[in-house]
C-alpha cells in the first residue's frame, strides 16, 4: 500500500489533527506501511533503521485501539531505557492531544514507585515502560495485564542485547494469548526470531529496504552543535562560506517558518518553502530564489523535491532527516549540472547514531567541522568589504567622492585614515560576539582514546566505576549509558565520561548516585555477558 499522506491513512480526525500540529507533512515508509496493518489487528515485526518514525508506526494504532470508556489497561509499549520509554510518552501525549478520556503513564526505574502507584489507580490504558519496573508493578499488584489488547517491543534488539529476554517472556506470558503482539526493531538477531515463533500469531514482516545509491560530488561534513547554539553556527558558515545559494531543511513547517524569521531578523535574504504554501506561494518563492532576490531558501523534504536550481551552492541540514533516503535527495539540491557541492549536517547526542546509519546507507563518511570562530566570521566579512571596495576604486569616477572627503577632513580637522576607519566600522559594525562552547555529546563511544585503562580520579562531584566488558565483548558507549540510565533510573544526561577499553570499561557517575547504580546493575547482562561493577581503584602514585 502506497500512502504518501497522513489524510489517506484510516486514522481518527483527531490524530491527523495532532499530526499536522507537530508540523509532519507525509507518513515515513515504515508508517505508511505499518499503521494499516497493525490497525487490522495482524501481528507485525517492524524492521526500520533508528529515527525513521517508528515510535508513531505504533502510538497512532495503539491510540486507534484503545477504548477510552474504559479505565482499564489496554496498551503495554516495553522500552530497552527510561529515556527512550519518556521519549514515546511524550510522543503518544503528543498524538493524543485532542482525544479526550485516554490516559497514558511512564513507568520506569529512579521515579518514585509510590507516585506511579496512585497515577496507575487513577485508571491508565497505555503504560510505557523498562521491564524491570513494569515486572515490579506486575508483582505488586499495581499492573493488571488482564485486558492487555496490544505489546509493544520497541527497540526489541536492544532490550535482547540489554539481557532483558527473561523479563520480557514473563511480561509476555502475563498478557491474554489473544493480544496483538508488534516487535519493532533495527535488525533481526535470532533471539528476536525466537520470541516472534513462540509469542507472535502468524505476524507479517515489514523491511524497509534500502535502495543502493550514488552521493554526487559534494563534500559532507556534520558539525556537533546542541539546539540552542544551531542557529547562530548557520549564520557563521554562511557568512565564511557566502555560498551564492544555500538550502536550509528542516523536519517540520513549523520550524522552517520560525527559522525564516530569525534569519530575517538577522539581516539574511531568506524565505520558506513547505506544504502548506499554495502552489503560486510556492512559485513566487521559488522564482525569488531563481532570480538570486533570497539566497537562503529553508525547506521541509516534501516541498523540497522540485527544486531544481543549478547554482546552490551548500545545503544545511538543521534538522537530521527522519530517512536515509531523504538525506540523499537533500544534499542532491548541491553540486548539480557537474558543479560541486558542500553539505553540513547538525548532530548531537543521539543523533551520533543516525548519523551512522547515514554513512553506512551512503557509504561515505562525514567529515567533522568545526564551528567558524568569530575572528574566522570577522575575518571573512573585512576581506569580502574590502575587495568590493577594490573593485569601486579600480572602476575609477571618484573625484566628486574625493572632494567631499577632502572638505569634511578640512572642516573637522581629522585625518583620512581616522575617516576611513569610521566608515569600515559604520560599513561592517563592531558588535562583540562570544565563542560558541560546546561540550563533547556524552553519547559517544570513547573508542578512538589511546593507551591502556586509566584508573585515574574522576572529576569532582563524580566517582569512577570499574565495569568488567569492554571492546572485545562489542560493547559501546550506548550500551553503558543505556543499562546504567534502564537499571538504575538515572538520567543519560549526569553519566560522565565513558573510556571503553578492550576487556574492562570506566564510566564516571554522579557521587549521589553510585550505591543506586552498584545495586541495580550488578549481575546484569550486557551484549549477552554478566556485568560485575565495582569501584575503580586510584592508582598509588
Amino acid at each position: 500500500m502506497n500512502i504518501t499522506k497522513f489524510e489517506d491513512l484510516p486514522i481518527s480526525d483527531d490524530i491527523k489533527r495532532a499530526i499536522a500540529d507537530m508540523g509532519f507533512e507525509e507518513p515515513s515508509p515504515i508508517q505508511s506501511q505499518s499503521i494499516p496493518v497493525i490497525l487490522s489487528g495482524k501481528d507485525v515485526i517492524g524492521q526500520a533503521q533508528t529515527g525513521t518514525g517508528k515510535t508513531a508506526a505504533f502510538s497512532i494504532p495503539v491510540l486507534e485501539t484503545v477504548n477510552p470508556e474504559d479505565k482499564s489497561l489496554q496498551a503495554v509499549v516495553l522500552c530497552p531505557t527510561r529515556e527512550l520509554a519518556i521519549q514515546v510518552s511524550k510522543e503518544i501525549k503528543k498524538l493524543s492531544k485532542y482525544m479526550h478520556g485516554i490516559k497514558s503513564l511512564p513507568v520506569y526505574g529512579g521515579q518514585p514507585i509510590d507516585r506511579q502507584i496512585k497515577s496507575l489507580k487513577g485508571g491508565v490504558q497505555i503504560v510505557i515502560g523498562t521491564p524491570g519496573r513494569v515486572i515490579d508493578h506486575i508483582n505488586r499488584k499495581t499492573l493488571k495485564m488482564d485486558n492487555v489488547k496490544m505489546l509493544i517491543l520497541d527497540e526489541a534488539d536492544e532490550m535482547l542485547d540489554m539481557g532483558f529476554r527473561e523479563d520480557i517472556e514473563m511480561i509476555l506470558n502475563k498478557t491474554p494469548e489473544n493480544r496483538q503482539t508488534t516487535f519493532f526493531s533495527a535488525t533481526m538477531p535470532k533471539g528476536i526470531l525466537d520470541l516472534t515463533r513462540k509469542y507472535q500469531n502468524d505476524p507479517e514482516h515489514i523491511k524497509i529496504v534500502r535502495k543502493e545509491i550514488t552521493v554526487p560530488n559534494i563534500s559532507q561534513y556534520y558539525i556537533e552543535t546542541r539546539n540552542a547554539n544551531k542557529l547562530e553556527v548557520l549564520c557563521r558558515l554562511i557568512d565564511v562560506y557566502n555560498p551564492k545559494l544555500s538550502v536550509v531543511f528542516t523536519n517540520t513547517k513549523r520550524g522552517a517558518d520560525e527559522l525564516v524569521s530569525e534569519l530575517q531578523a538577522r539581516g539574511y535574504f531568506a524565505d520558506a518553502l513547505h506544504g502548506d504554501l499554495k502552489q503560486t506561494q510556492r512559485d513566487i518563492v521559488m522564482d525569488k530564489f531563481r532570480q538570486g532576490t533570497i539566497d537562503i531558501l529553508v525547506a521541509t523534504d516534501v516541498a523540497a523535491r522540485g527544486i531544481d536550481v543549478d547554482d546552490v551552492e551548500a545545503v544545511f541540514n538543521y534538522d537530521l532527516p527522519q530517512d536515509e533516503e531523504y538525506y540523499v535527495h537533500r544534499i542532491g539540491r548541491t553540486g548539480r549540472a557537474g558543479r560541486t557541492g558542500v553539505s553540513f549536517s547538525f548532530v548531537f547526542g543521539k543523533e551520533m547514531r543516525k548519523m551512522r546509519d547515514i554513512e553506512r546507507y551512503t557509504k561515505a563518511k562525514l567529515v567533522k567541522h568545526s564551528i567558524p570562530s568569530v575572528a574566522d566570521v570577522e575575518e571573512k566579512k573585512v576581506s569580502a568589504f574590502f575587495k568590493q571596495v577594490k573593485g569601486i576604486m579600480d572602476e575609477g569616477n571618484l573625484t566628486k567622492q574625493l572632494q567631499w572627503l577632502e572638505g569634511f577632513c578640512n572642516e573637522s580637522d581629522v585625518e583620512v585614515i581616522d575617516v576611513a576607519a569610521a566608515l569600515v566600522k559604520l560599513a561592517l559594525g563592531d558588535e562583540e560576539k562570544e565563542e560558541i562552547i560546546e561540550e563533547p555529546s556524552r553519547n559517544r563511544d570513547r573508542r578512538d582514546r589511546k593507551g591502556k585503562g586509566s584508573d585515574t580520579g574522576a572529576k569532582e562531584g563524580m566517582v569512577r566505576l570499574f565495569i568488567n566488558v569492554g571492546r572485545n565483548q562489542r560493547v559501546q558507549a550506548k550500551d553503558i549509558l543505556g543499562a546504567i540510565a534502564g537499571e538504575a533510573g538515572i538520567s543519560g544526561k549526569l553519566i560522565g565520561t565513558i573510556d571503553i577499553y578492550d576487556k574492562y570499561t570506566f564510566v564516571e557517575v554522579p557521587k549521589q548516585n553510585v550505591k543506586k547504580v552498584l545495586e541495580n546493575v550488578k549481575d546484569i547482562k550486557i551484549k549477552g555477558n554478566k556485568v560485575n561493577i565495582e569501584k575503580a581503584n586510584r592508582r598509588k602514585k
